[in-house]
């Protein structure tokens, strides 16, 4: 701020040397260095105390009461016009300011004052003023906004700190995963160990209390030394003991169903700390993963934006100039670029006076960057006077339109089925359907969680697959028995068309383009019901007037056709139409052709169509 001051009050003082350049009588510079400056922001007084300073050494008294009149009138009209539109872009202060210097100049001619210019050379200086306001102007705000440079600079110098302290952590957290990682390894079998601690918590109990115990094990070679191993194998493997096992241990124990009994005692107890320790280790693996998830997220965002203050510098500038001239004063402004090559603005403005409407503004910096931006997420429509953070993203090459429609169970208040419709800031678009196991509100709950979870993955930044994957384990670890949702999601990237399917036990998803339509489907389990799910994953490049159709298993099942998907097909193929909202409803009125009306199971169709922009 120091060194703007410095400068202002520099090229204030400059205007006061201007006075002393005429031609043919005229000083066409005056009017239009002052008008340039005035609307550079430079402080009027500072102009007008320099300029009537420079007015009073260099010019005869005719003259500079022409040009204190004209100095005067142009600050009055160019308020007048911010007043009335809210902006006076360069080329308007500059016709107005060359105007009221030809007025003035014939006002003068007509009263016959002495020293006054002859009517060409005052249609030449209007002419003069009217370039030189433009040009000066420009040159100006060059002289003023140099100054930006370093601080767009400063930055940086901070950047490469946190993204080295981030890819810090996230080795970390991967070095941490791995440990969990190596830590979850279940055992499959039983150890030779574990076989001797059976068996001497077995002869603890009951053969030092047997009178016999000293018979049986005296010696090495005695046959208990093979019947009683054999049994504790056998229970360990098969988890009973055979009445031939029974027959041969009693031959060589009195107390023989004593031992048979107290056996399977002792493998049921430790079958079921094993249980519990394979529990705890698949525990351990859900925590590696979701450690796995953060290195990820944060190496993700260690690489996500680079600055390009300083490479684009000279649009930034063109910015500042034109939302100058629009009535816009930008305090702050940083370009960044995505690691996908998108651009993202950051600007902190306020406007001269009253409120200029936003599209005003996305309008100009489109022009500027030559691409067409976007305001992110809810906007302001307008610019005030108070100073306000606004974000702009590179618009998308497509847009989507949506359709849902639904059916719950017959006598069910609440249906099982969730949807999800959500569009991400870095131009994703996903659809999302889950069924939750059965119907009613505990599937409703069920199915509800798993796309909210993954809908906040997403949100957070992860990816598809992680977020998936960390919704499974949220639901493992949920840990509730014989409540399973199956997930079908469909992410777009409404910059290239690029569609990725992912299926966890879901039902067909179908692709209609140009009256064909095409059909792809999952063979997995659902979610939740193990650690590691597995994952069906197609991918597609959508093309402009694509339609995508999803539909939980409810709606395909009861058909009674032998082959629903291809009914589906030839039911969709047959409905012409161009909206989404419209498709769906037909389908779900054909679909209850085929069930008579009933609905056995929870029904919900969702379709989207893409366009180009």
């Amino acid at each position: 701020m120091k060194k703007n001051g410095i400068r202002q009050m520099s090229l204030s003082l400059l205007s006061g040397l201007v006075c002393s350049v005429h031609i043919m009588e005229c000083y066409p510079l005056v009017p239009a260095y002052f008008a340039a400056l005035y609307m550079a922001g430079v402080k009027v007084g500072w102009i007008l105390a320099a300029t009537y300073l420079g007015m009073l050494f260099f010019m005869p008294f005719t003259a500079m009461v022409k040009y204190a009149v004209i100095l005067l009138v142009t600050i009055g009209i160019v308020k007048l016009v911010e007043w009335a539109t809210d902006s006076c872009p360069a080329y308007l202060v500059g016709m107005l300011t060359a105007l009221t210097t030809m007025i003035v100049s014939f006002c003068g001619n007509l009263f016959e004052l002495r020293n006054q210019p002859l009517w060409q050379a005052v249609l030449l200086e209007g002419m003069f003023v009217l370039g030189a306001v433009v040009l000066l102007h420009r040159m100006i705000h060059i002289v003023l906004e140099w100054r930006l440079e370093p601080r767009s600079e400063s930055l940086p110098e901070v950047l490469p700190n946190r993204d080295e302290r981030l890819r810090g952590y996230a080795e970390s957290f991967e070095g941490l995963s791995k440990v969990f990682f190596h830590m979850s390894q279940q055992k499959e079998g039983y150890s030779q160990e574990e076989y001797s601690k059976m068996q001497n918590e077995l002869t603890g109990k009951l053969c030092l209390n047997c009178d016999a115990c000293a018979v049986c094990w005296e010696q090495a070679n005695t046959p208990i030394y093979e019947v009683l191993p054999r049994l504790i194998h056998e229970i360990m493997e098969k988890g009973r003991v055979t009445k031939e096992q029974q027959e041969q241990l009693a031959k060589y124990c009195k107390r023989s169903k004593d031992m048979v009994a107290e056996a399977v005692q002792v493998f049921e107890r430790v079958a079921l700390n094993r249980a519990w320790y394979n529990r705890l280790l698949e525990n351990r693996q859900t925590i590696a993963e979701q450690l796995d998830a953060m290195a990820y997220i944060m190496q993700d965002c260690a690489k996500e934006e680079t600055l390009l203050d300083t490479k684009e510098r000279g649009k930034l500038s063109d910015i500042r100039y034109h939302a100058k001239a629009g009535g816009i004063l930008i305090e702050q402004l940083h370009l960044y670029e995505s690691v996908d090559g998108h651009y993202k603005l950051t600007v902190q403005m306020r406007s001269k006076s009253g409120c200029v409407s936003v599209k005003t503004f996305l309008h100009l910096i489109s022009r500027v960057l030559g691409r067409r931006m976007r305001g992110q997420g809810e906007t302001k429509s307008f610019v005030s006077k108070e100073p306000a953070e606004f974000v702009f993203l590179e618009d998308t090459k497509f847009r989507s339109v949506q359709g849902i429609e639904r059916r719950k169970k017959d006598g069910a208040y609440v249906s099982g089925d969730n949807f999800s419709i959500l569009e991400l800031e870095n131009g994703n678009f996903l659809m999302g359907l889950s069924d939750g196991m059965g119907s009613g509100s505990t599937a409703c709950k069920e199915s509800e969680l798993v796309l909210d979870l993954v809908e906040r993955f997403l949100e957070a930044g992860f990816s598809m697959e992680t977020a998936i994957r960390m919704m499974n384990s949220a639901m493992v670890l949920k840990g509730e028995a014989d409540l399973f949702s199956t997930v079908d999601l469909c992410n777009i990237d409404l910059y290239n068309g690029k569609a990725a399917f992912f299926k966890i036990g879901a039902a067909a998803s179908f692709l209609k383009r140009d009256g064909e339509v095409s059909c792809f489907s999952s063979r997995s389990l659902p979610v939740g019901v193990g650690n590691n799910p597995e994952i069906d994953q197609v991918e597609m490049d959508l093309k402009n007037g694509d339609f995508v159709v999803m539909v939980t298993d409810g709606v395909l099942e009861y058909l009674h056709v032998p082959k629903p998907e291809e009914t589906m097909q030839e039911i969709i193929e047959s409905i012409d139409c161009r909206h989404p909202g419209v498709l769906v409803k037909k389908i779900m009125e054909r679909v209850l052709l085929f069930t008579g009306g009933k609905v056995q199971d929870d029904m919900t169709i969702l379709a989207t169509c893409v366009w180009e922009k």
